[in-house]
């Protein structure tokens, strides 16, 4: 494999079949050489999930012409932490994951399968993107989008970025399919309230469906709700360091250490 063009790892949660990945695939063909390394299998709000408990498989498929893949039966994840011990001929220049079906912006973050193999890629030191479209059908317009991603891409391997920082990008659907810009934004204070729905299997027994809504509580208008809402592309610079480190300080005041 050539050195002279960037090496770029590809990854996603909805499997390595989906129309986004693909769509990923033909944008990263511009930039560099490409390894894809994507879950056999849909493996959509995994988290940070690692398999401990079953064999990981990885088998080489031939889908993409030009590119070398790999789909594995393990999580978003677990691909990541494969290709980087055993596949991949040297360390990336650049990761990247999805383009998801739908949208990873708000609290979405800490559930993304797609985001979390960003978050893999940037804990061993990568350049990290993960890329959500705000759309669910399989069918949604990823040719639209592609010159946005190739110049996030772009930049991002010109820029650089700091250990432990990677980039949550998410595309609106405007109505209008009028997409205005890309703003740098926060994570929006939002949550999902759920509605666990009681119904009965054909013996009687109960079980459980997860629904809900979504509640966004924050009112900014530099969030990236806020920017998806008004037919921006988001950007959050995220990190996986999760300390609020703003609250030492204070912590540091209680009597923890001393007598009541």
């Amino acid at each position: 494999m050539s050195h002279q063009k960037p090496l770029i790892l590809i990854s996603n949660d909805d499997g390595i079949t989906a129309p986004g990945i693909q769509a990923l695939i033909d944008v990263m063909k511009e930039i560099g050489e490409v390894i894809v390394v994507a879950p056999d299998k849909p493996q959509s709000a995994m988290g940070h999930a690692i398999t401990i408990n079953h064999p990981i498989r990885i088998t080489e498929v031939h889908l993409y012409e030009g590119v070398i893949a790999y789909q594995c039966s393990g999580t978003p994840v677990d691909c990541v932490k494969i290709a980087i011990d055993k596949i991949l001929p040297r360390k990336p220049d650049l990761m990247v994951s999805g383009i998801n079906h739908g949208a990873n912006s708000s609290i979405n973050v800490i559930y993304s399968g797609t985001m979390s193999a960003a978050v893999e890629a940037s804990i061993d030191g990568m350049k990290a993107i993960g890329f959500s479209l705000c759309d669910y059908a399989w069918d949604a317009d990823f040719e639209s989008i592609k010159p946005y991603i190739k110049t996030i891409a772009l930049e991002t391997l010109k820029n650089g970025m700091p250990y432990g920082t990677l980039l949550n990008v998410n595309i609106p659907v405007p109505a209008d399919k009028n997409i205005l810009g890309i703003k740098i934004c926060r994570q929006a204070q939002a949550k999902w309230k759920e509605d666990f729905d009681r119904r009965q299997d054909p013996f009687g027994r109960d079980y459980f469906w997860m629904t809900g809504k979504f509640v966004n509580m924050d009112k900014g208008e530099d969030t990236d709700q806020w920017a998806l809402e008004n037919g921006y592309i988001s950007i959050v610079p995220t990190m996986y360091d999760l300390t609020d480190h703003q609250r030492i300080g204070s912590l540091n005041q209680w009597n923890l250490n001393g007598t009541t």
